[in-house]
């Protein structure tokens, strides 16, 4: 198996709604987009797969000095690196982003709490903000602003996250949701810690939803008119997820303690075809 195939491969086992808008683009770009995700796959997995966290640590420096050969013309080890050897060059993408990932990932091993959303913009410019950097760099752009918008994009696409996993992460012994949002509403780590929900982590919730829909609103409102075409595939993952997020809020946003809610792909195809026809407008 060559490296692009064992990226294919990653990225179909995974069934994310981030591969929704691919088979929209060139081929060129697809591939591109493919081997990003399976980068950005592999790393997530190793800090999702291993339970011993000195293993997960040295495992992300190994995957560091792998990284470092991609950009030193040597061979690197890992097939997801093999494939990132053919498109950092044309597609410009710079190292420290992609080192960044393995930062936010890094993050992980040792932040299962933020003290305030300022904290946790950090841990998501790392973890996501980059990606949508590095996704508009595949896309192409032609205005600085371009970039802004990933950085949003990307936070509303963590916040999605962040919102639909936090009784998964509750499992793990992980709280995202800052503390001092926790403190405002009246939310103890415990109550979630333990998968319940009252009145007050209902009020949370319908907070988290109210600020990810308006950081989707700010994101778009950020998009240069001149890269809206390019940025097309970007703007079908928002949808995606933006979609997700009202089916949490349908739901019943405190229900994400009991359950992941997801969107059955046949959905997200017939999302991904309207945004790409009509626009996204959150």
């Amino acid at each position: 198996m060559n490296s692009l195939a064992y990226c294919q491969e990653k990225a179909q086992a995974s069934g994310s709604s981030f591969l929704a808008g691919f088979r929209f683009l060139p081929e060129e770009q697809k591939n591109a987009m493919t081997v990003l995700y399976a980068y950005c796959r592999e790393l997530d997995d190793v800090v999702d797969d291993c339970s011993d966290i000195n293993v997960a640590r040295q495992t992300l420096i190994w995957w560091r000095q792998d990284l470092d050969k991609v950009f030193h013309q040597q061979q690197p080890e890992h097939p997801v690196n093999q494939a990132l050897c053919d498109i950092v060059g044309k597609f410009g993408l710079p190292k420290d982003e992609l080192e960044d990932i393995i930062n936010g990932m890094e993050m992980d091993l040792h932040h299962v709490r933020y003290q305030t959303f300022a904290d946790l913009q950090y841990y998501c410019y790392r973890v996501a903000g980059v990606v949508g950097r590095l996704i508009v760099r595949i896309l192409g752009f032609s205005e600085n602003q371009t970039l802004a918008y990933a950085d949003k994009l990307g936070l509303a696409l963590q916040l999605t996250n962040i919102i639909r996993d936090v009784g998964e992460d509750a499992r793990n012994g992980r709280i995202y949701l800052p503390l001092d949002e926790l403190a405002k509403f009246g939310v103890s780590e415990e109550l979630i810690l333990s998968y319940q929900s009252n009145q007050a982590f209902e009020k949370l919730m319908d907070f988290q939803v109210m600020r990810a829909r308006e950081t989707y609103r700010a994101a778009v409102a950020l998009l240069p008119e001149a890269d809206r075409k390019r940025q097309k595939v970007g703007l079908v993952m928002g949808g995606i997820y933006y979609a997700l997020l009202e089916e949490i809020a349908r739901d019943g946003s405190s229900n994400v303690l009991k359950y992941k809610i997801k969107i059955p792909n046949p959905r997200k195809l017939r999302i991904a075809l309207k945004i790409w026809l009509l626009g996204f407008k959150p």
